[in-house]
């Protein structure tokens, strides 16, 4: 029986050689990933105009001008958004634009009470936070002119911040039923989402995560099973291209690294 470091090393060298054969594509596919909840959101708005705007009207009561705005504004955000980051121009203030949204549809549709809902918002904005560290190249801070302690740039705070926020996707996932299968994926996410948190094994730890995501949302959030006029379609939908989003963030932290601030990079001094 293999030592369990040769069989950690091993996994690792596997995850080396994927990087190095997908490092060309692997950040498009994790920009299209994360932004792929936007894309969807912005594109139903289009087609459900007239139900979203009713709803804004039913549950603020505040008239037909001021709801049929909201839903412009996001619409036309999330669209724009999208746009900008797949063609990587003006990064930044597609980022601060989409964060924008989250906030305002955060309070538009009450998700502040809603535990679940607010955990995955945020997790999608630590998505946000990690595209915004990629689209500050090393050189510069964010801040010109003020002293960084260590070496380590706002930037690299930034990578930590999106990886904590990332771990709150995970949080929602967790079943705590007293099943075998569901006590494993329970610990065996667990143990991976605190790899990615600290920066220990970061990339391994976010590759595996983003398989294991990827199948539990294949099976979890298969929306094209139910008809398209049961609520549950939507309800579906809408934790599929979420979900979707943080597998971006993930494979954004694959792609970047963990960045300055993690235990990863604290190794290299040692």
């Amino acid at each position: 029986m293999a030592p369990s470091g040769d069989i950690m090393g091993a996994a690792e060298d596997l995850a080396d050689q994927f990087l190095r054969v997908t490092k060309h594509y692997l950040p498009h596919v994790a920009h299209l990933c994360l932004i792929s909840t936007f894309l969807e959101d912005g594109i139903r708005m289009w087609f459900q105009w007239n139900e979203q705007r009713d709803y804004i009207n039913m549950s603020w009561g505040s008239g037909t001008l001021l709801a049929t705005l909201f839903v412009l504004i996001n619409m036309c955000g999330q669209l724009a958004g999208c746009v900008l980051v797949l063609a990587r121009k003006f990064v930044p203030y597609a980022c601060f634009g989409l964060f924008g949204i989250i906030f305002m549809q955060t309070i538009a549709y009450s998700i502040l009470w809603d535990l679940k809902f607010l955990m995955r918002n945020l997790a999608l904005g630590g998505g946000l936070l990690l595209l915004l560290a990629e689209s500050r190249s090393e050189g510069k801070s964010m801040f010109a002119g003020v002293p960084t302690m260590d070496d380590i740039s706002p930037r690299q705070y930034m990578q930590l911040g999106g990886r904590l926020l990332l771990v709150l996707m995970f949080m929602t996932l967790l079943h705590f039923e007293l099943s075998v299968f569901t006590i494993f994926q329970d610990i065996f996410g667990m143990a991976l989402i605190i790899l990615v948190a600290i920066g220990f094994k970061t990339k391994l730890a976010a590759l595996t995560l983003v398989v294991w995501l990827l199948i539990v949302n294949m099976i979890q959030n298969a929306f094209w099973t139910i008809p398209t006029y049961r609520p549950l379609h939507d309800f579906l939908k809408y934790d599929f291209f979420q979900t979707m989003s943080v597998i971006g963030g993930l494979l954004l932290v694959v792609a970047l690294g963990p960045g300055g601030v993690s235990m990863d990079e604290h190794k290299k001094k040692w």
